[in-house]
């Protein structure tokens, strides 16, 4: 039967998010517009004063952590009315008036930076002695003073603050014209049956055991791509244009470098990740030859690198069953983030079904002085599943610090973001796999496990590359035209995937349809939370409560301090390369595992 994807007033309520918590109405979200445009102005009036007393710095550092208080769920429902359904043009206006204001309060504080770094050493001393309520914002103060280096002067600040709209834009015609604008016709089954492809549906298609309907699938949506290629090629050009246009301005040596201390993460970690994973090529190898043989194909393609390798065991979870398992799997961190976790499903923190228009993925969102929100496109597999745990990762993540942290520092930075998720991931696959012992049950979970090693270590890792050579082709002043980006990709995919699996032409255009390549540098930690993840997961098993409590401790820290510091409280060291490669080996210990069941 033909599965319709409803329009957004077809839903039940009870399956939606209630972005009510945040404003009863759009009339009062626009209400609060005078109030951060009066903010905007009180910040201004601070310009040329910051460095006269410690009275004046303290006031205007209070008036900004007031403006978080404000524009946090001011942002947010914004942004969650305009991602339940992309094509809403009131919504898109309102998002649009959001971004608008926040880039008129950037432009108004560019002055902030500059200023606190002409304030001499003796001066800012004899501040925190006369002040002694500036204590508090000591660390925020010695974070921009490090980037001393990197810092323009006022007028230079303010302009490259007003540059940022034009920044913003590579991503904003990404979104519309991969969320709003792109189309995909039907894929067709093996019986003539058409099915519906769409950003929420294309990985559940890559999943079926209908060999036929992935291939149509596959062809359906990067046929789409295709016809689009030079137009995805020039906003990817654009937003490493402009990220290298800011990194220039800011005499960072490259966008990476710029990115990556703007988390307070050094770069060798990003380029000890790459190297960690290239040096484990041969257990991914492996894998695929693993995978073409139990899938019983004379060739692979990369429609199959999705689906099971272990037939008859698919599993259909209804979202009421993947709450009830979620708390089974996360009961090792305790009753306090049960009882947080439980709170969330009861009280409409998720938006869990796909409708028409609505953003593809899923992500959490935290909101300072609320609950936080979580969009999903649930589809009852047990993938879904692995994803509602990911994000109340986040998502517990966020309250946690937000509850434990004022808002000067609850905002934790985005290198350990991804570990709070991938660990809740970790936990559920290992409470599934100790629930079983039965062969092919055991192999259909290892699969998916290895599905996770895959598509988040090895393949995170390979965006990461290829995020980085597009980035350096910028630097040289290379285009970044629809071929060259192509070659590149289909070079990267048979370096990490191997000789096993046909070279189809249709993969070298997937960089097309890569969200977080707008994103800044981000998808490395999707690599390096799991591996920080899985040493966590294991910890946490094998130790119980003390782990916990350092574990909750790092939850709670926001950005307190830098994040490697962060996780080293939590028990692992991401500056050396033993998370990731102790992860590798897991991996190869896994693909031994599934080649002895398969012999079963």
């Amino acid at each position: 039967m033909e599965h319709k994807i409803p329009v957004r007033g077809e839903v039940d309520p009870k399956f939606t998010w209630a972005t009510t918590d945040l404003f009863p109405t759009d009339e009062a979200w626009e209400a609060e517009i005078p109030k951060i445009q009066d903010m905007v102005q009180k910040f201004k009036g601070y310009e040329g004063k910051l460095g006269e007393s410690g009275q004046n710095l303290l006031g205007f550092l209070r008036l900004e952590d007031d403006f978080l208080r404000i524009a946090d769920p001011f942002v947010g429902y914004a942004m969650y009315k305009k991602d339940e359904d992309t094509r809403n043009p009131v919504y898109q206006k309102m998002a649009g008036q959001m971004q608008n204001l926040l880039l008129e309060a950037q432009e108004a504080l560019a002055f902030f930076t500059p200023e606190v770094l002409q304030i001499p050493d003796e001066t800012l001393n004899g501040f925190y002695q006369a002040v002694p309520e500036l204590e508090h914002y000591r660390l925020v103060l010695d974070r921009v003073r490090r980037q001393k280096e990197h810092t323009l002067s006022q007028s230079e600040e303010a302009l490259l603050a007003a540059a940022g709209k034009l920044g913003q834009t590579p991503g904003l015609t990404y979104n519309f014209l991969n969320d709003a604008d792109l189309t995909f016709p039907d894929a067709v089954d093996a019986s003539g049956q058409n099915h519906p492809v769409t950003h929420g549906t294309f990985i559940p298609l890559m999943q079926a055991p209908d060999r036929e309907l992935r291939k149509s699938a596959f062809q359906s949506l990067y046929g789409a791509y295709k016809q689009f290629q030079n137009t995805f090629a020039s906003s990817l050009e654009g937003q490493m244009k402009q990220l290298q246009f800011f990194a220039n301005a800011r005499k960072y040596p490259s966008a990476l470098h710029a990115a990556l201390d703007n988390t307070e993460v050094p770069v060798e970690i990003y380029h000890n990740l790459i190297a960690a994973v290239r040096k484990n090529f041969p257990a991914m190898h492996r894998y695929i030859r693993l995978r073409k043989k139990l899938l019983g194909v004379d060739k692979l393609h990369y429609y199959d690198i999705y689906a099971s390798m272990v037939a008859d065991q698919e599993q259909t979870i209804p979202f009421d069953q993947a709450k009830e398992t979620a708390l089974e799997a996360l009961a090792p961190l305790g009753e306090e983030y049960l009882g947080i976790l439980r709170e969330g499903f009861d009280n409409r923190w998720i938006d869990v079904y796909e409708n028409q228009g609505k953003r593809s993925g899923a992500y959490s969102s935290g909101v300072f002085g609320n609950h936080p929100f979580v969009l999903l496109n649930y589809t009852d597999t047990l993938d879904d599943l692995f994803t509602l745990v990911h994000e109340m990762g986040h998502a517990l993540h966020s309250y946690l610090s937000n509850r434990e942290q004022p808002v000067t520092y609850a905002n934790y930075k985005i290198f350990v973001a991804e570990v709070a998720s991938t660990c809740n991931e970790s936990l559920l696959m290992q409470h599934l796999l100790g629930k079983t012992q039965e062969p092919k049950q055991r192999a259909y979970l290892i699969n998916h496990f290895l599905e996770q090693f895959r598509t988040t270590l090895y393949r995170q890792t390979m965006f990461a590359e290829f995020e980085l050579w597009c980035s350096e082709e910028t630097r040289k002043g290379h285009p970044l035209t629809a071929e060259a980006l192509c070659d590149k990709y289909g070079e990267l995919n048979r370096e990490y995937y191997g000789e096993e699996i046909e070279p189809d032409q249709e993969i070298a255009l997937e960089w097309a349809r890569i969200p977080h390549f707008y994103r800044n540098f981000y998808v490395y930690q999707y690599a390096t939370g799991f591996s920080a993840a899985i040493a966590l997961s294991q910890r946490i098993l094998r130790e119980g409560a003390p782990a916990v409590k350092d574990y909750l401790h790092f939850l709670s820290g926001g950005c307190s301090t830098d994040p490697v510091s962060l996780l080293k409280g939590a028990g692992v060291d991401m500056s050396a390369p033993a998370p990731v490669d102790d992860a590798l080996k897991l991996f190869e210990e896994l693909v031994k595992e599934m080649e002895q069941l398969s012999t079963q």
